[in-house]
């Protein structure tokens, strides 16, 4: 069931194009348009996730996550700091 609600503002343009798509797809304004979100949604998550190459593309790709990484000094510093449970002084 259904129990958060999201409002917003529209022109009234707007929410005609809306009515009108929906009504074409025999669904109501609610549900057309939390379905156009949650499509859009997806679509940026997905987007920022997965990518697409072509092969010659690819092979760079790996080659570069497959290369030794360059001299970086932040990284080093970073890595040489114990992590706090692997510390003498940790609690057990």
């Amino acid at each position: 069931m259904r129990d958060t609600a999201i409002n917003l503002r529209a022109f009234p343009e707007q929410r005609d194009l809306i009515d009108h798509a929906a009504q074409l797809l025999g669904k109501s304004r609610s549900d057309f348009m939390l379905e156009a979100a949650c499509d859009k949604a997806q679509a940026v998550v997905l987007d920022q996730v997965f990518f697409a190459l072509d092969a010659d593309k690819y092979k760079q790709f790996n080659k570069l996550l497959d290369a030794p990484p360059s001299h970086n000094a932040a990284l080093e510093r970073l890595m040489a700091v114990k992590a706090p449970w692997k510390t003498r002084t940790a609690r057990k």
